[in-house]
């Protein structure tokens, strides 16, 4: 099944997946395959439809269609997606069930998929979950070019600079066996200045977040700018500091009508932990360790970037402990204000994250929740761009046990 989905998959548009999912998997086994996409704001999963649904043969005409639209907050099939684990749906008097299996790429929370099997079968089951690994891997790499998934995934329309911001972000969770990065932004279709990157190269970890001057297309442009300076000046081998002064050349020579951004960029040794950052008139880093908020990561900050007014900032570093989380937020995360006029605060966004660690839930569903609260308590509106960028770091990689014996020896 798998062979021959990497062998169609060759020359299969976005369109053709879902058709060819549901018929290979069939072949093996797997029957009425169908694969649901999360929202952009991870509220609703929708169904993937395509150039029609595969009707395996001698199949009656199904008189129950697929619902086009799944709560996450409140199925089967949400619930898979929030845990990240497969679970079993409905069972029926044959003894098969509806099987869900989330899509995961890597970390990235992508869907779920559905397929029908007996309930007792542990192989079909396996089956199941690396037929999900493959269609995450076909999804992302189709994704990009697909008109018909980039509309499946709103629920409204985005303005321009949302458009830009959104295609210029990583995706919005990365993880390996020594740390996790998460992001999120609100309000998602009417995105403003704020931004952020992360990358990884060799054993260190890059983050920024931007925060630009302004609510509108202008703003977004001038945000944009300054994650594409501060990627290209990393990749030239710049430090924190001296990226931070390309980006402010750059703005300058191209925003002649004053914009400037706020900042926060931040490198993690991932060998011996040590975090270094600076900040340009940006909210300072929150540090949460051993399930409590243990600092503020205050640092001299420069000046916001773009205001040529060239306060250098100070580089400071921090040794972290496996398990720490770094908080990097917007204004908008803790400046979000209730019908009375009450801010969310940043008491309360960090205790939100503890007490979400503390009941064991994954970081990408932590700050799924963390949105949620943000724009409830906001009335589901904002008027603030709200973003928040939360790194994990589990500590160095263990050193494998035949490697160790040398030491011994000596």
């Amino acid at each position: 099944m798998l062979r021959e989905l990497v062998a169609a998959s060759h020359l299969m548009s976005m369109e053709q997946l879902p058709g060819a999912v549901a018929r290979h998997a069939a072949d093996a086994g797997l029957h009425g395959a169908v694969i649901y996409m999360a929202d952009l704001q991870q509220t609703v999963l929708r169904l993937l439809t395509g150039t029609g649904r595969h009707v395996e043969h001698g199949a009656a005409p199904d008189p129950d269609p697929e619902p086009p639209e799944l709560a996450i907050d409140r199925t089967i099939a949400g619930r898979a997606f929030q845990t990240m684990e497969p679970l079993v749906g409905q069972v029926f008097d044959d003894e098969r069930c509806h099987y869900w299996v989330p899509i995961l790429d890597g970390s990235e929370r992508i869907g779920v998929i559905r397929v029908t099997i007996r309930a007792d079968d542990a192989k079909a089951k396996d089956d199941a979950e690396y037929l999900a690994g493959l269609v995450a891997l076909m999804i992302v790499s189709k994704g990009p070019y697909s008109d018909s998934m980039s509309r499946l995934v709103r629920t409204r329309n985005m303005t321009v600079s949302a458009e830009m911001q959104w295609r210029l972000t990583p995706p919005m969770t990365f993880a390996n066996d020594q740390v996790v990065i998460c992001g999120a932004l609100e309000p998602a279709y009417m995105l403003g200045g704020d931004a952020f990157d992360y990358t990884l190269g060799d054993d260190t970890v890059h983050l920024a977040i931007f925060d630009a001057m302004g609510h509108d297309t202008t703003a977004g442009l001038t945000s944009s700018l300054a994650v594409a300076a501060c990627r290209n000046y990393r990749l030239q081998g710049a430090g924190l500091v001296g990226t931070g002064q390309a980006i402010e050349e750059t703005l300058i020579e191209q925003e002649r009508d004053g914009r400037f951004v706020t900042a926060v960029l931040m490198e993690l040794d991932l060998q011996s932990g040590v975090l270094s950052w600076i900040t340009h008139g940006h909210p300072a880093p929150v540090i949460i360790r051993g399930g409590r908020w243990v600092s503020t990561l205050e640092c001299r900050p420069g000046t916001p970037l773009g205001t040529g007014l060239g306060v250098v900032p100070e580089l400071c570093s921090e040794q972290l402990e496996p398990g720490d989380r770094i908080l990097l937020y917007s204004d908008g995360i803790v400046e979000a204000r209730d019908p009375n006029k009450q801010e969310f605060g940043l008491q309360r966004f960090v205790d939100f994250i503890i007490r979400s660690n503390a009941a064991g839930r994954a970081v990408p569903e932590t700050l799924r929740r963390l949105v949620r609260s943000i724009l409830e308590h906001h009335a589901g509106r904002l008027d603030d761009d709200a973003t928040v960028l939360l790194l994990e770091w589990h500590g160095p990689p263990e050193m494998p046990k035949d490697a160790m014996a040398p030491m011994r020896q000596t």
